[in-house]
Parts: C-alpha cells; structure tokens; sequence
C-alpha cells in the first residue's frame, strides 16, 4: 500500500473541503434535525457514492485522454464556473 499516495489525497481533498458547501449544508441539515448521527450517515455515504463516481471515471478518462488535456479541461471548467458565479449565473 502506497501511503504517501493516501495522505497526498487526504490532505488535498481535506483542505478543498474544509468550509465548502456540503459543510455548510451538514450544519444547516444537523440544526434543523437535530440528528448529528444520521446527517453524518446521510453525508459520509454522499460523499462515498461521490467519490466512487470520481474515482471511476478518472480511471476511464485516463484510458483515453492525456493527463495534461484532463488538467486543462478541469481548469476551462473551474474557469467557466468561476465566470458564471461572478455573473450572477450559478
């Protein structure tokens, strides 16, 4: 087992996920429900089914297309949203 490969995720989807939305949202979701238990069910299996969607079609991609044509279309498409936000779009 590749350790650094699992701590160089952990760390970079951590730190991408501290304050973002699904946090916000587990918050807003445990507030209302006051259910800290089952909101924290609810999103750890989002976030597997997520991750699972990810992982899956990264490895298909990968098959396909050069990593520097995936890194310039992940930066296009973080690029657009980033427009679209200032736009008042999204």
């Amino acid at each position: 087992m590749d350790w650094k490969i699992i701590a160089s995720v952990f760390i970079t989807i951590f730190l991408a996920e501290l304050g973002d939305k699904t946090q916000l949202a587990s918050i807003l979701m445990t507030s209302k429900t006051n259910k800290p238990v089952l909101v924290f069910i609810g999103t750890m299996l989002a976030f597997a089914v997520v991750t699972v969607i990810g992982v899956s079609l990264g490895a298909v991609i990968t098959k396909f297309l050069p990593l520097n044509f995936i890194k310039i279309g992940a930066a296009v498409a973080f690029i657009i949203i980033g427009i679209l936000i200032l736009a008042g779009k999204i």
